[in-house]
């Protein structure tokens, strides 16, 4: 397995979309973690011993991706994650008709 397919793999685990951010990643694993927890879901155990490993598993191939890559800080990455309300103001700024008033 390559390391695309298994990056991919882990963000299915993890229920997370193409893009997101730190914190909806540690969401995730916080939300499975407790959904999988032995003292929750008693029918089961070896299935929810099964689940932590693979949530465990997981969140740390996606957090070793996350803490390795390269973030780009030029103007043109910045901007194209700008907000809604941050773009607006980007493009009208003090603008008395169409800026923040």
């Amino acid at each position: 397995m390559g390391k695309y397919e298994e990056i991919e793999e882990a963000r299915k685990i993890l229920g997370i979309s193409e893009e997101a951010t730190i914190e909806e990643i540690k969401r995730a694993y916080r939300l499975l973690l407790k959904k999988w927890h032995p003292d929750k879901k008693r029918e089961d155990e070896e299935k929810c011993n099964e689940m932590i490993h693979k949530i465990v598993k997981a969140y740390k191939i996606i957090m070793n991706y996350c803490n390795n890559y390269k973030i780009s800080f030029s103007r043109e990455s910045v901007i194209k994650h700008l907000s809604d309300e941050d773009w607006w103001y980007e493009r009208f700024g003090e603008d008395p008709l169409w800026g923040k008033k």
